[in-house]
Protein backbone atom coordinates (compact mmCIF):
# COMPACT_ATOMS: atom_id res chain seq x y z
CA UNK A 1 0.00 0.00 0.00
CA UNK A 2 2.76 2.33 0.46
CA UNK A 3 3.66 2.48 -3.09
CA UNK A 4 0.15 3.77 -4.33
CA UNK A 5 0.59 6.74 -1.92
CA UNK A 6 4.18 8.13 -3.39
CA UNK A 7 3.03 11.22 -4.83
CA UNK A 8 4.27 14.38 -3.91
CA UNK A 9 3.00 14.42 -0.70
CA UNK A 10 4.35 10.99 0.68
CA UNK A 11 7.07 11.68 3.28
CA UNK A 12 9.52 9.78 1.46
CA UNK A 13 9.02 12.29 -2.10
CA UNK A 14 9.05 15.65 0.96
CA UNK A 15 11.84 14.05 2.45
CA UNK A 16 13.65 13.64 -1.04
CA UNK A 17 12.62 16.98 -2.64
CA UNK A 18 13.89 18.77 1.61
CA UNK A 19 17.61 17.26 0.75
CA UNK A 20 17.49 18.88 -2.40
CA UNK A 21 16.83 21.91 -1.07
CA UNK A 22 19.40 21.75 1.20
CA UNK A 23 22.03 20.52 -0.71
CA UNK A 24 22.30 17.15 0.39
CA UNK A 25 21.63 15.68 -3.22
CA UNK A 26 23.91 12.44 -2.45
CA UNK A 27 20.96 11.71 0.01
CA UNK A 28 18.13 13.34 -2.61
CA UNK A 29 19.56 10.86 -5.28
CA UNK A 30 19.23 7.48 -2.87
CA UNK A 31 15.71 8.00 -2.02
CA UNK A 32 14.75 9.29 -5.24
CA UNK A 33 16.18 6.84 -6.85
CA UNK A 34 13.92 4.30 -4.81
CA UNK A 35 10.54 6.55 -5.42
CA UNK A 36 11.12 6.19 -8.87
CA UNK A 37 11.26 2.55 -9.20
CA UNK A 38 8.56 2.00 -6.81
CA UNK A 39 6.16 4.85 -8.78
CA UNK A 40 7.53 3.07 -12.40
CA UNK A 41 6.54 -0.83 -10.98
CA UNK A 42 3.36 0.46 -9.52
CA UNK A 43 2.18 3.41 -12.38
CA UNK A 44 4.39 2.35 -15.05
CA UNK A 45 7.07 5.26 -16.78
CA UNK A 46 4.48 7.55 -18.63
CA UNK A 47 2.30 8.56 -15.21
CA UNK A 48 2.15 12.07 -14.53
CA UNK A 49 3.91 10.71 -11.10
CA UNK A 50 6.45 8.96 -12.71
CA UNK A 51 7.39 11.12 -14.72
CA UNK A 52 7.51 14.01 -12.18
CA UNK A 53 9.90 11.71 -9.99
CA UNK A 54 12.49 11.57 -13.39
CA UNK A 55 12.28 15.07 -13.09
CA UNK A 56 12.93 15.52 -9.41
CA UNK A 57 15.90 12.63 -9.73
CA UNK A 58 17.22 14.45 -12.89
CA UNK A 59 17.58 17.63 -11.21
CA UNK A 60 19.81 16.28 -8.08
CA UNK A 61 22.14 14.78 -10.69
CA UNK A 62 22.80 18.66 -12.15
CA UNK A 63 22.89 19.13 -8.11
CA UNK A 64 25.45 16.19 -8.10
CA UNK A 65 27.50 17.97 -11.47
CA UNK A 66 26.25 14.27 -12.84
CA UNK A 67 24.74 16.50 -15.99
CA UNK A 68 25.17 14.05 -18.50
CA UNK A 69 22.51 11.44 -16.46
CA UNK A 70 20.73 14.25 -16.10
CA UNK A 71 20.26 15.59 -19.94
CA UNK A 72 19.55 11.63 -20.80
CA UNK A 73 16.84 11.52 -18.03
CA UNK A 74 15.68 15.16 -19.25
CA UNK A 75 15.20 13.90 -22.39
CA UNK A 76 13.16 11.17 -21.66
CA UNK A 77 10.95 13.36 -19.58
CA UNK A 78 10.23 15.95 -22.77
CA UNK A 79 9.64 13.35 -24.77
CA UNK A 80 7.12 11.99 -22.48
CA UNK A 81 5.56 15.22 -21.00
CA UNK A 82 5.31 16.36 -24.73
CA UNK A 83 3.60 13.37 -26.09
CA UNK A 84 0.96 13.20 -22.72
CA UNK A 85 0.33 16.91 -22.73
CA UNK A 86 1.63 18.82 -25.82
CA UNK A 87 4.16 21.11 -26.28
CA UNK A 88 2.69 23.94 -25.27
CA UNK A 89 1.72 22.62 -21.53
CA UNK A 90 3.41 24.74 -18.44
CA UNK A 91 5.19 21.36 -17.95
CA UNK A 92 6.40 20.80 -20.86
CA UNK A 93 7.88 24.09 -20.94
CA UNK A 94 9.45 23.81 -17.64
CA UNK A 95 10.79 20.45 -19.31
CA UNK A 96 12.33 22.38 -22.00
CA UNK A 97 14.06 25.09 -19.55
CA UNK A 98 15.16 22.09 -17.27
CA UNK A 99 16.82 20.81 -20.41
CA UNK A 100 18.06 23.49 -21.24
CA UNK A 101 19.93 24.58 -18.18
CA UNK A 102 21.58 21.16 -18.28
CA UNK A 103 22.75 22.08 -21.94
CA UNK A 104 24.39 25.01 -20.35
CA UNK A 105 25.83 23.08 -17.61
CA UNK A 106 27.54 21.00 -20.00
CA UNK A 107 28.54 23.65 -22.30
CA UNK A 108 26.06 23.07 -25.39
CA UNK A 109 25.38 26.47 -25.62
CA UNK A 110 24.10 26.49 -29.11
CA UNK A 111 21.60 23.72 -28.25
CA UNK A 112 21.09 25.73 -24.79
CA UNK A 113 19.85 29.12 -26.64
CA UNK A 114 17.77 27.01 -28.94
CA UNK A 115 15.56 25.66 -26.27
CA UNK A 116 15.80 28.49 -24.06
CA UNK A 117 14.45 30.76 -27.18
CA UNK A 118 12.01 28.58 -28.02
CA UNK A 119 10.49 28.09 -24.07
CA UNK A 120 10.82 31.61 -24.50
CA UNK A 121 8.40 31.81 -26.97
CA UNK A 122 5.73 29.52 -26.07
CA UNK A 123 6.11 29.93 -21.89
CA UNK A 124 5.47 34.01 -22.19
CA UNK A 125 1.69 33.43 -22.01
CA UNK A 126 1.93 30.87 -18.64
CA UNK A 127 4.89 31.23 -17.11
CA UNK A 128 4.79 34.52 -14.84
CA UNK A 129 8.19 35.13 -13.11
CA UNK A 130 9.34 31.85 -14.36
CA UNK A 131 9.34 33.62 -17.93
CA UNK A 132 11.78 36.35 -16.34
CA UNK A 133 14.11 33.40 -15.10
CA UNK A 134 13.78 32.15 -18.89
CA UNK A 135 15.11 35.40 -20.36
CA UNK A 136 18.13 35.57 -17.60
CA UNK A 137 18.89 32.24 -18.92
CA UNK A 138 19.33 33.50 -22.19
CA UNK A 139 21.16 36.21 -21.61
CA UNK A 140 23.51 34.26 -19.46
CA UNK A 141 23.59 31.55 -22.99
CA UNK A 142 24.37 34.63 -25.28
CA UNK A 143 27.28 35.68 -23.17
CA UNK A 144 28.49 32.31 -23.20
CA UNK A 145 27.87 32.46 -27.36
CA UNK A 146 29.64 36.33 -27.48
CA UNK A 147 26.92 37.81 -28.83
CA UNK A 148 26.57 40.47 -26.64
CA UNK A 149 23.89 42.58 -27.70
CA UNK A 150 22.01 39.95 -27.35
CA UNK A 151 22.49 39.44 -24.12
CA UNK A 152 22.43 43.04 -23.23
CA UNK A 153 19.00 43.45 -24.93
CA UNK A 154 17.41 40.40 -22.69
CA UNK A 155 19.69 41.55 -19.74
CA UNK A 156 18.27 44.54 -20.02
CA UNK A 157 14.64 43.56 -20.25
CA UNK A 158 15.14 41.29 -16.88
CA UNK A 159 17.01 44.12 -15.27
CA UNK A 160 13.97 46.44 -15.91
CA UNK A 161 11.20 43.82 -14.32
CA UNK A 162 13.39 42.56 -11.17
CA UNK A 163 13.27 46.58 -10.07
CA UNK A 164 10.28 46.09 -8.84
CA UNK A 165 11.50 43.87 -6.03
CA UNK A 166 13.32 47.03 -5.18
CA UNK A 167 17.38 47.77 -5.99
CA UNK A 168 18.38 46.16 -3.19
CA UNK A 169 16.40 42.98 -3.79
CA UNK A 170 18.63 39.59 -3.93
CA UNK A 171 16.69 39.18 -7.64
CA UNK A 172 17.76 43.04 -8.41
CA UNK A 173 21.14 42.47 -7.55
CA UNK A 174 21.60 39.17 -9.61
CA UNK A 175 20.37 40.49 -12.74
CA UNK A 176 22.37 43.82 -12.91
CA UNK A 177 25.41 41.89 -11.78
CA UNK A 178 24.85 40.16 -14.74
CA UNK A 179 24.14 42.75 -16.97
CA UNK A 180 27.13 44.64 -15.73
CA UNK A 181 29.01 41.50 -16.78
CA UNK A 182 27.97 41.35 -20.31
CA UNK A 183 28.93 45.35 -20.67
CA UNK A 184 32.18 44.59 -19.44
CA UNK A 185 33.02 41.30 -21.67
CA UNK A 186 31.37 43.21 -24.39
CA UNK A 187 33.72 46.43 -23.93
CA UNK A 188 36.46 43.90 -23.41
CA UNK A 189 35.86 42.47 -26.75
CA UNK A 190 34.96 45.19 -29.21
CA UNK A 191 36.09 43.08 -31.87
CA UNK A 192 34.49 39.84 -30.68
CA UNK A 193 31.65 37.55 -32.85
CA UNK A 194 28.23 39.46 -32.67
Amino acid sequence: MRNRLLGEEHPDTIIAITYMSLGKYADAEKLQITVLELKNRFFGEEHPDTINAMNNLAITYGGLGKYEDAENLQIKVLDMKNRLFGEEHPDTIGAMGNLANTYQSLGKYADAGKLQKHVLDMGSRFLGEEHLDVMENIATTFYHLQKYKDAARHGVQVVDVKKIFGEEHPQTVKAVALLAAIRSQANANTSGPE
